[in-house]
C-alpha cells in the first residue's frame, strides 16, 4: 500500500494558492481515478485507490507531520512507499523533481514531516518567487491568471509520476521541465 500525502492549507480561502499546490496535484489525481475524498481519518480528508491511499492533512501546513505521522502509523506504510507532494519556491513554475531523499529545504510542511516521521520520497512542483512580496505573502496568494496553464501542465506531469510512484516503475531521481 502507497500513501500519497498532498500539502497544503484545510480552509477554503487557500484552494487556488501556490502553497495548496499539493492539494491540487492529489485532487486532480483522485478525478482521474474516479475517487473522492470523503473519510476524515487521521486528520487527514482520503481517498482510497485499490493499492493506494491519497491524503490531504487538515491541520496546516506547519503542522502536516501530525497527520502524516498517524496516517503512517495507522495504515502501517513504510516510509519509503510515502511520497509526499508540495509547492517549491526554489523551483521555476514548470519545473517538478522527484526525490526518494533530501532535506526540506525551505519548506515548513516538508521539515514538520521529516522531524515527526522520518525522510520519505517527495515531489516537488515548483511555483517560483516573487520577490516583491514577502515569502508568505506570495504562497498564500492565488494563482494567477498567466500561471494557471503553466501550472496544470505542472499538475498532468506530477500525476503521472504519482501513477509511476504507485506502480514501483521509479527508480531514480526525476526533473522535468515542462515548456511554456
Amino acid at each position: 500500500m502507497k500513501l500519497i500525502v498532498g500539502l497544503g492549507n484545510p480552509d477554503g480561502k487557500y484552494k487556488n494558492t501556490y502553497h495548496n499546490v499539493g492539494f491540487s496535484v492529489v485532487d486532480m489525481f483522485a478525478k482521474k481515478n474516479g475517487l473522492k475524498f470523503s473519510k476524515n481519518k487521521c486528520k487527514a480528508l482520503i481517498a482510497m485507490g485499490e493499492d493506494y491511499i491519497l491524503a490531504k492533512p487538515q491541520t496546516y501546513m506547519n503542522l502536516s507531520g501530525d497527520s502524516v505521522y498517524e496516517l503512517k502509523k495507522y495504515f502501517k506504510v513504510p516510509l519509503s512507499d510515502i511520497l509526499i507532494v508540495l509547492d517549491d519556491i526554489d523551483m521555476p513554475k514548470g519545473r517538478i523533481r522527484f526525490r526518494f531523499t533530501g532535506s526540506a529545504g525551505t519548506h515548513n510542511g516538508l521539515r514538520d514531516i521529516v522531524n515527526k516521521v522520518g525522510i520519505t520520497p517527495r515531489l516537488r512542483v515548483g511555483i517560483d518567487k516573487d520577490t516583491s512580496m514577502k515569502l508568505a505573502d506570495y504562497v498564500l496568494s492565488e494563482i494567477d491568471l498567466s500561471s494557471k496553464e503553466i501550472m496544470n501542465e505542472s499538475y498532468n506531469t506530477a500525476c503521472d509520476i504519482i501513477e509511476k510512484f504507485i506502480t514501483g516503475e521509479i527508480k531514480e531521481d526525476i526533473t522535468i521541465n515542462i515548456k511554456n
